[in-house]
C-alpha cells in the first residue's frame, strides 16, 4: 500500500507510513463534491479494461485530478475541515517529514536525497524552514493526499471487517535508501559522517545465485535502536496494525541475523552474518502493543535460531506448495508434514503462477506432482489449490492469478529484474460465478469459513 518510487516496487517506498496516492478512488471524490464529472472527462484516461498498469500515466493522471480536488478543498469555506485537522495532528510524527521529503524530491527533479544540495542533504534547519515557508501550499497537497488515502482505506477496511473479512498487510524488513524514513532518521542506520552507508542489505550466495542478492538497502544500527527502546520499530508496527488485521513481515530471518555487505561491492558475495536483537525487539513490541498478529516470512535457508525466534512468540511461518516437490517425502513444504501454525500459499508474488510454474517443470518433478495430487494436466491447478485448502495449515492463501488459472504472462514479480513488474491486474469479467462457486465449495468442504482462532 506504500507510496512507490522507481520501478514501482512496494518494497522501495518513499515512506513506510504513507499510502500510495495512485490508489485513491477518484469516483469517491466526485461523490463527495471535491471533483466534478467533467474533471474526469477532461483527462486523457486509458481503457480501464487493460490488464497491465501503466504507472507513469496513472501517476500523472491522478496527480492532476488530486490537485484539482485539493484546490477545491482549500478554497471552499463550506467544507468542514475538523477531521482533516485532526488527521494532521494524529499523523504529525511522520506526515510532516514525508510531505517535505516528497516536495523536495519533486523540486530537485526526482534526484535521491544524497544528491540534493548539502544544506538539504544534511537537513540545515534554516534552509528547511525557508523551503517549507516558500512551498507551504505544495507541501500541504501531499498531506491532503494522505488524508484522502487513509480516509478511503478506513472505509474499505471497515466494510471488510463488518463482513468478517480480515486483511493481511505486508511489511518489508528494510526501508528504501531514498526515503523520508532514512533522510529524517539517519542516526538509526549504519552511515558514515557523510551519510553514506557503511554496509548494505542482501542475502548470501545460494543454490539460486552464485553471487547472492545485493538489495542495497541501508542497514539498521541496532545498537542505537535498542538504546532508544526500539521506538521507531514500535511506531512502525503500530501503524501497520492500525492498517491491517494481520501483518506479514518479509525476510523475518533478518531479525535474528542479517547479511551485511560492504557498501560499494558489486555483489553480495563478501558479506557476513551479523546478529540482530530480535528477541529483545519483539519482547518490547509485545509489552507495548499486546498480542502480535504477525506472519513470519521464513522462506529460504532458515537456522534453528530463526525458528526459535518465530516459535517463542507464537508466530506462524509460511509454506509454499511450489517448493514442495523438489526433494523427498520428508520435505517440510509437503502438506503431510505440516503442523497447524503455518500459512500455506500455492505461491507468492515472487513466484511464477501455478500454470506457468507447471508448464516449465522438469519431467520427473511433474510426474511426482501428478502422482501426489492424483491429477492430470487439466486438473492440476485446481487440485493444487484444494491441497492447500485441505491442509492443517491455519490459513491458506492463493494469488488471484492461480484461482483464474492464468499463465506466466500474469506473473506479478520476477526477483532481480528492475522493471516490468507489479503491473498485472484483473478485469471484472474474469471474476465469474463459476470461480466463486468452486472456491466457496472447497472453503466450506475443508471448514475454512473461519480461522482456527474463531475470527
Amino acid at each position: 500500500m506504500g507510496h512507490t518510487g522507481y520501478g514501482d516496487s512496494p518494497y522501495q517506498c518513499f515512506s513506510i507510513f504513507a499510502g500510495n496516492p495512485i490508489l485513491i478512488d477518484i469516483e469517491t471524490l466526485i461523490d463527495e463534491g471535491l471533483l466534478t464529472e467533467n474533471s474526469l472527462k477532461e483527462t486523457d484516461h486509458k481503457n480501464h479494461h487493460e490488464t497491465r498498469v501503466d504507472y507513469g500515466h496513472v501517476i500523472e493522471l491522478k496527480k492532476t485530478l488530486l490537485k484539482k480536488a485539493y484546490l477545491h478543498f482549500t478554497n471552499d469555506k463550506s467544507i468542514n475541515k475538523d477531521l482533516y485537522n485532526q488527521f494532521l495532528v494524529k499523523k504529525n510524527d511522520w506526515l510532516t517529514e514525508y510531505a517535505l521529503f516528497v516536495e523536495l524530491k519533486e523540486h530537485f527533479n526526482g534526484m535521491p536525497w544524497w544528491e540534493w544540495p548539502e544544506k538539504f542533504r544534511y537537513r540545515d534547519e534554516s534552509a528547511i524552514q525557508f523551503f517549507t515557508n516558500k512551498f507551504l501550499y505544495e507541501i500541504g497537497f501531499h498531506k491532503f493526499c494522505q488524508y484522502i488515502f487513509f480516509k478511503q482505506w478506513a472505509a474499505v477496511k471497515k466494510y471488510a471487517n463488518d463482513l468478517k473479512i480480515s486483511i493481511i498487510g505486508d511489511m518489508p524488513l528494510y526501508v528504501a535508501h531514498d526515503s523520508a524514513d532514512v533522510w529524517s532518521n539517519h542516526e538509526l542506520f549504519q552511515f558514515d559522517k557523510n551519510r553514506n552507508p557503511l554496509k548494505v542489505a542482501g542475502v548470501p550466495p545460494d543454490y539460486f545465485s552464485s553471487t547472492g542478492q545485493l538489495w542495497g538497502n541501508p542497514l539498521y544500527d541496532w545498537n542505537v535502536m535498542q538504546k532508544n527502546g526500539f521506538r521507531w520499530w514500535t511506531n512502525r508496527i503500530k501503524a501497520s496494525f492500525e492498517m491491517y488485521d494481520f501483518v506479514r513481515i518479509d525476510h523475518f530471518r533478518g531479525f535474528e541475523a542479517y547479511w551485511s555487505v560492504p557498501f560499494g561491492d558489486k555483489t553480495a558475495q563478501h558479506g557476513k552474518w551479523v546478529d540482530a536483537p530480535g528477541t529483545e525487539l519483539f519482547k518490547t513490541i509485545k509489552e507495548r502493543l499486546g498480542e502480535l498478529p504477525v506472519i513470519a516470512e521464513d522462506l529460504g535457508i532458515i537456522t534453528p535460531e530463526v525458528e526459535n525466534l518465530r516459535d517463542n512468540f507464537g508466530l506462524p511461518g509460511m509454506k509454499i506448495l511450489q517448493f514442495a516437490f523438489h526433494s523427498d517425502e520428508a520435505d517440510g513444504y509437503l502438506p503431510h508434514n505440516y503442523t497447524p501454525n503455518f500459512i500455506v500459499y500455492t505461491g507468492t508474488h515472487d513466484n511464477d503462477t501455478l500454470a506457468g510454474w507447471y508448464k516449465h517443470l522438469d519431467h520427473h518433478i511433474r510426474k511426482k506432482l501428478l502422482e501426489y495430487l492424483d491429477a492430470d494436466d487439466k486438473t492440476v491447478i485446481r487440485k493444487m489449490i484444494r491441497l492447500a485448502w485441505s491442509s492443517v495449515a491455519e490459513i491458506a492463501v492463493i494469488p488471484l492469478q492461480d484461482l483464474l488459472e492464468l499463465g506466466s504472462e500474469s506473473r506479478m514479480n520476477t526477483p532481480g529484474t528492475p522493471s516490468g513488474n507489479w503491473q498485472w491486474r484483473f478485469t471484472r469479467d474474469q471474476l465469474t460465478d463459476e470461480k466463486a462457486g468452486w472456491l466457496a465449495n472447497i472453503t466450506k468442504m475443508y471448514n475454512r469459513q473461519f480461522a482456527q482462532n474463531g475470527k
